[in-house]
């Protein structure tokens, strides 16, 4: 909404997309150069064009089998009693709902609701899978389906249906991009630019004391790990 003022605007056919055009059809398909340059150097350089005309939309109340959509539901709550009584809630809420509306269910569960410790996923490809899931998994939280090891799933629980709590895990920090490319990388501005040198030794001094080696050593597949 505040073009450049580094750009002669007035010259060329070139103009600032301010708000949303149609794109009209042109007898071939339509295509489109996207350029989007990353603030830490990752640049996407690419050419959409128009996909074929196509007469198949999946639906979400399609059987999966059948070229159709799974739908997800998440399920969370603060412990099992409650994640219980959430999927009563869904089960009822289910019978009033429409096919083509499962899908959109599904989303709002995953991205307007708070996400709570006691977890569980139902997966199914159509009204009567996504029931029977709920219907499992309050069966699984009432204690009558006897339970396995983490491995599989519950006896008489649906593979589509998963059920967990979060637990604490270790921190990873994870360097993408223009990272650890390659074996050496940094160690000529180590070695040319002191105040370079300077932060990158108190970098270094938050993690293990092998890190420079590796970086600055002969084994690329461990640096790649």
């Amino acid at each position: 909404d505040e073009p450049t003022p580094h750009v002669d605007w007035g010259s060329g056919h070139v103009r600032l997309l301010a708000e949303p055009v149609e794109w009209r059809a042109v007898g071939r398909p339509r295509r489109a150069g996207v350029s989007s340059f990353g603030i830490s150097g990752t640049n996407a350089h690419l050419i959409l064009e128009q996909p074929p005309p196509t007469t198949h939309q999946p639906a979400a109340g399609k059987p999966a089998a059948d070229g159709g959509w799974p739908v997800v539901w998440p399920v969370s709550a603060k412990s099992e009693v409650a994640l219980r009584a959430q999927a009563v809630r869904l089960r009822a809420f289910l019978d009033g709902l429409g096919d083509d509306a499962l899908m959109a269910a599904g989303q709002a569960l995953a991205t307007t609701r708070a996400a709570f410790e006691h977890r569980a996923v139902v997966i199914g490809a159509n009204r009567a899978e996504i029931a029977a899931g709920l219907e499992a998994l309050v069966a699984d939280l009432d204690g009558s389906v006897p339970r396995q090891a983490p491995r599989g799933a519950p006896q008489g629980v649906p593979r589509d249906v998963v059920r967990g709590v979060v637990r604490g895990g270790k921190l990873a920090c994870l360097f993408p991009g223009q990272g650890a490319q390659r074996l050496g990388m940094g160690r000529e501005l180590y070695n040319t630019f002191p105040v370079f040198a300077a932060a990158f030794d108190e970098v270094a001094t938050h993690f293990d004391p092998a890190l420079r080696g590796i970086m600055w050593g002969r084994d690329p597949d461990l640096l790649n790990r």
